[in-house]
């Protein structure tokens, strides 16, 4: 099955006319995508959009063969015109499925969004699922085996690529591709990091695929460390490398404090932000998780593994250092370290950037300093990726 992407843009476009954001000033050339709008066998259209026609030329392909035309969500302003000889455009009912002469078999799937999904079975029995923009499944059940291709708002929606692979309608084979994008996402390369982490990618319009080969898509990295200082965004970043996934567990290492209404705040904030799907434990022993087998874990944060660490060795105390902390944390630093290092999760920690600012004025929080520096060096040099946020941008050092 032979698909070409004549768009892949949300339904405005990228750029959008007359916004004058930085995403839509940078979305020049080949970074311009129009309306999403997929070919499939040059029989099968998906969505209409203006200048279809133009796009398939473009492209090296023609409309003329195309003998059923498909819309998957509302389309606002003006009606498109349909191209003289294509069939009009229409709507499968949700849950009823279409046979065309070519061999195609379409499905329409519910979805949480105005709109309708489509499952499409090619003459060669490989399978894809398009989901219109804003959209995630609504139900999964009978939904038969794993799709060889996905076409979803990943950006906008990654809660459906984790529905999709909770029900194992996704899996480590399933090419992911990213339509319906949207200025909210930056362009370049900060776009393909974003989707690369949830194990997704995006083309260029005008692209044709082949459905069911191998394309060579980044794995998403096992262990990740994502650096940054006070309200840098790191925790944010952090959250959403996983979003994609379904059963996250958030392991809290601050614990619950309490009597202090502001720390309660802040933890409250960070609940609200999670997908519901996501469990959460608070502990600060680490090793035993990263030893077992499971979903991902999203720690936030080593800094204050760090505390609790020093706090059991009453590191803050010059005599106690002296006469055996240091030794007592350096021991539980290295059984931290080799159990990230022998983990076979998928593992997103975040840590504080400090040192850069006022040094600290007395010797315990001069040796705090110095031990984190020491725990991100280490903790870095056991991820596959590291990234460095700096008010809210996202600097690759690795990976």
């Amino acid at each position: 099955m032979e698909l070409t992407l004549l768009g892949t843009g949300a339904p405005a476009g990228l750029p959008r006319p007359d916004c004058p954001c930085a995403s839509c000033a940078s979305a020049l050339g080949d970074r311009a995508r129009a309306a999403t709008s997929l070919l499939v066998d040059g029989t099968l259209l998906l969505d209409l959009t203006p200048g279809a026609a133009f796009a398939a030329a473009r492209a090296g392909r023609s409309l003329g063969g195309v003998r059923q035309v498909l819309l998957s969500h509302p389309h606002d302003g003006p009606a498109v015109e349909v191209p003289a000889g294509l069939p009009q455009p229409g709507r499968v009912p949700d849950g009823r499925e279409l046979a065309l002469l070519t061999g195609h078999r379409v499905r329409a799937v519910p979805v949480d969004a105005p709109g309708t999904g489509y499952a499409v079975t090619g003459p060669d029995g490989l399978r894809l699922l398009y989901l219109p923009p804003g959209g995630a499944p609504a139900g999964l059940d009978g939904d038969g085996d794993r799709y060889a291709m996905v076409l979803l708002d990943v950006a906008g929606r990654p809660d459906a690529l984790a529905r999709l692979r909770a029900a194992g309608a996704v899996g480590p084979t399933t090419d992911v591709l990213a339509v319906h994008l949207d200025h909210d996402v930056p362009p370049g390369p900060e776009s393909r990091r974003r989707l690369a982490a949830a194990g997704a990618r995006a083309v260029p319009d005008g692209t044709t695929l082949d459905v069911g080969v191998y394309e060579d898509v980044p794995d998403v990295p096992r262990r990740t460390l994502v650096l940054g200082g006070a309200r840098s965004g790191k925790s944010v970043e952090a959250e959403r490398r996983l979003e994609a996934f379904p059963e996250v567990l958030y392991v809290a290492t601050g614990g619950t404090r309490g009597g202090d209404a502001e720390w309660a705040v802040r933890v409250s904030a960070h609940r609200e932000r999670r997908p519901g799907s996501w469990r959460t434990v608070e502990t600060c022993d680490l090793v035993p998780l990263l030893g077992r087998d499971g979903p991902p874990l999203l720690v936030d944060c080593l800094s204050l593994w760090l505390t609790d660490a020093m706090d059991r060795v009453n590191a803050w105390d010059d005599a106690e250092w002296a006469s055996g902390g240091e030794r007592a944390l350096r021991a539980r630093t290295e059984e931290l370290l080799a159990a990230v290092r022998g983990t076979r999760r998928t593992v997103v920690a975040v840590s504080n950037e400090v040192g850069s600012g006022i040094v600290p004025a007395t010797a315990s929080g001069r040796r705090y300093r110095d031990e984190l520096g020491r725990l991100n060096a280490r903790f870095a040099d056991e991820c596959e990726h590291v990234l460095l946020l700096v008010a809210g941008q996202a600097l690759r050092l690795r990976g």
